[in-house]
């Protein structure tokens, strides 16, 4: 989802999935793996690469909405969540995984949101 003001920019790239390995044919809307549903935090805006982090975002739950399921990433790095399309690729399996796992879904709105950082082990 774009933060107000931004615009979406589409890229066309293909990846190596750092969680799965597994090469990726990018389309210029893929934005994580369609088999793990995993991908990087490289956005603050959807496709403009502009973010320092570069962590993982895990796939921490999804949600079915409007017609389609959402995947629910949090950033392993900095914890910053980002709501994801799903799309006709994505893994089914994976993503009725995630259906149920607990999540701030209050918190999570339209925009990008930043949550206070975990306690790490």
């Amino acid at each position: 989802m774009a933060i107000e003001g931004s615009r979406f920019t589409r890229r066309k790239e293909d990846f190596e999935c750092a969680n799965c390995r597994r090469d990726i044919k990018g389309n210029g809307y893929t934005n994580h793996c369609p088999h793990c549903l995993w991908s990087r935090h490289v956005d603050i805006s959807p496709g403009d690469r502009q973010s320092s982090c570069r962590g993982l975002m895990e796939p921490i739950g999804s949600v079915y909405e409007g017609g389609g399921y959402i995947i629910v990433q949090r950033c392993q790095s900095c914890d910053h969540l980002w709501r994801n399309k799903a799309s006709r690729r994505d893994s089914t399996e994976a993503i009725l995984a995630l259906m149920g796992k607990p999540v701030p879904w209050n918190k999570l709105c339209a925009s990008p949101i930043h949550l206070p950082p975990r306690a790490r082990n």
